[in-house]
């Protein structure tokens, strides 16, 4: 029995790890690297065709992401999930599958100017089609056995609809071993879904430490914090635009906002609009709806009971064609545009950015994760002005955040679940930025006292003599050039030096004079720079 940690190895996102054990070699998640990339991740040690199945914590495309692409080398085992999941999953996949084929179609368009080759996507929709048929769905807390040896339960995380911690049983040789993967552990008291279930016992456990030396400042009334930056907002004449994860987020925000117009706390600015402006949340929230009974927590099922939709309101505006989103910027009354992506990198949200970033009379709120290295995490951290379909947009609109609307158990969250778990030999803690994940592994010895262990991408480890075979040295990515949003005006600054440069090419032909004036101007500049 050998565990290899592949992503998520102090690094957020990217989620893979390879077990072999019982004849079988299968992986736990295969997610996608999303914003900055900075350990280099070992590859799968087996070509796709050798996977013999997948077992998926959750939806999310940094867990489930690079399904397709498996699926495209020639995977053809089951996908094992939760109901919710393998139903999110058919529509998240299909989203990340059409981003893939428009950015290749974009760039080859790019490459064809230059006399380049084309780009070929990572996957096609075809690829996530026949990876969706793969699924198998399962009911949280229900064991079942993929093959001799192998069996699993899913034990509801309370992260996001269909979320889970995997509960994998292995018997191989007469020896048995219990690990769990947390998956994303939820926050507590979270609009519509449940709180995170814990897992009475293990003999190992892969931990998530996202907000592992972190603990949330969350407000006491998610409701009144949400009030008073629509209030505010509305009331000097502006809109809130809200760059929300189309599916978990943007169905939380939908349940705090039906509340505060059933009870009337926004005044003055009755029935205002709020636009939901994302083909894949407006799936999502269809699907949120179908998987009530068995995912949504106490206080949503009473709202369903009543025959109330708790996720639905008088006012909401639910746009899928892209003139209708357009049409959204011409509405000029007081209202909300929530829209994806959550990190601004992709999506309608930059249209509605591009619109509305530079009217000082707005609200950009951020109720979300924003990593390194994204437009998100650029206007959160306070730049001035930003890049937008290649044009300087300057940043006029107050920038918010929300704190504690956070879809990730934090410090004490993370504590919590792991105490539960009795007789655990060691943790190994992942998913996390390199500084959380370590501290948290510290927090878990110093704490509980219990051996843990936060590896790099390569680790291997035995799961029979509980020994660590590879302890892998972290590889870093060579820096690339920054995100142009991460520095607009060094952006700026290269592309006058380029027009510099070939004005000078030009100058053959233009009299002494004109070019001693020129050259006396910029010996000045350098002679003012370098003081």
């Amino acid at each position: 029995m050998k565990m290899t940690f592949i992503g998520a190895a102090h690094e957020v996102t990217g989620s893979c790890t390879y077990i072999e054990a019982c004849g079988k070699k299968f992986l736990v998640d295969f997610g996608m690297q999303q914003g900055e990339d900075i350990f280099e991740n070992v590859k799968v040690p087996t070509a796709p065709g050798n996977i013999d199945f997948v077992i998926l914590t959750h939806a999310h495309i940094d867990h489930s992401g690079m399904l397709p692409y498996l699926f495209a080398g020639g995977f053809k085992g089951e996908i094992h999930s939760t109901v919710a999941t393998a139903n999110l999953c058919s529509v998240m996949l299909r989203d990340s599958a059409h981003i893939q084929e428009f950015e290749a179609e974009w760039r080859s368009r790019k490459a064809k100017r230059r006399g380049e080759a084309d780009y070929e996507p990572l996957y096609t929709m075809d690829d996530a089609l026949g990876a969706i048929e793969l699924f198998v769905p399962h009911e949280y807390d229900k064991e079942f056995t993929i093959s001799e040896g192998i069996n699993v339960s899913f034990r509801d995380a309370g992260h996001l609809l269909g979320s889970s911690s995997i509960i994998l049983t292995l018997t191989e040789d007469g020896e048995t071993r219990r690990i769990v993967f947390s998956g994303d552990i939820g926050n507590t008291d979270q609009p519509l879904i449940r709180d995170p279930q814990y897992v009475d016992s293990a003999d190992y456990v892969v931990i998530e430490s996202t907000y592992g030396n972190r603990v949330h400042n969350r407000p006491t009334d998610y409701v009144t914090a949400l009030t008073k930056v629509l209030q505010n907002t509305f009331d000097r004449g502006g809109s809130v635009i809200i760059p929300s994860f189309a599916v978990g987020r943007t169905q939380e925000m939908l349940y705090f906002i039906r509340q505060i117009k059933e009870d009337g706390l926004v005044k003055g600015h009755d029935g205002f609009k709020v636009y939901v402006d994302s083909p894949l949340a407006n799936e999502a929230t269809d699907i949120f709806m179908n998987n009530r009974e068995s995912c949504y927590d106490e206080e949503a099922l009473s709202f369903v009971r009543q025959g109330i939709n708790p996720i639905s309101f008088e006012g909401l505006i639910r746009t899928v064609g892209s003139d209708d989103s357009r049409a959204i910027n011409n509405d000029t009354s007081a209202k909300v545009i929530i829209s994806a992506s959550g990190m601004c990198e992709a999506g309608r949200i930059k249209h509605h950015l591009k619109h509305n970033l530079w009217k000082p009379e707005n609200t950009i709120l951020f109720v979300g994760y924003q990593a390194s290295n994204t437009l998100g995490r650029s206007l959160v951290d306070g730049a001035k002005c930003v890049k937008l379909f290649g044009e300087t947009v300057s940043v006029g609109a107050e920038i918010k955040q929300l704190p504690g609307v956070s879809g990730h158990a934090d410090m004490n969250g993370l504590m919590n679940w792991a105490k539960a778990v009795k007789g655990v030999k060691k943790f190994f803690v992942n998913h996390g930025e390199a500084a959380s994940a370590d501290s948290f592994a510290l927090k878990l010895r110093e704490e509980l006292g219990v051996d843990s262990y936060a590896p790099y991408s390569g680790a291997e480890f035995d799961l029979i003599s509980g020994e660590i075979t590879v302890d892998a040295e972290p590889v870093l990515i060579p820096k690339k050039r920054s995100n142009a949003n991460m520095n607009v005006y060094y952006s700026d600054l290269t592309a006058a030096v380029e027009r510099l440069s070939a004005l000078i090419k030009e100058s053959e032909g233009r009299t002494n004079e004109d070019m001693r004036q020129l050259t006396k101007k910029l010996n000045q500049i350098c002679d003012d720079w370098e003081l």
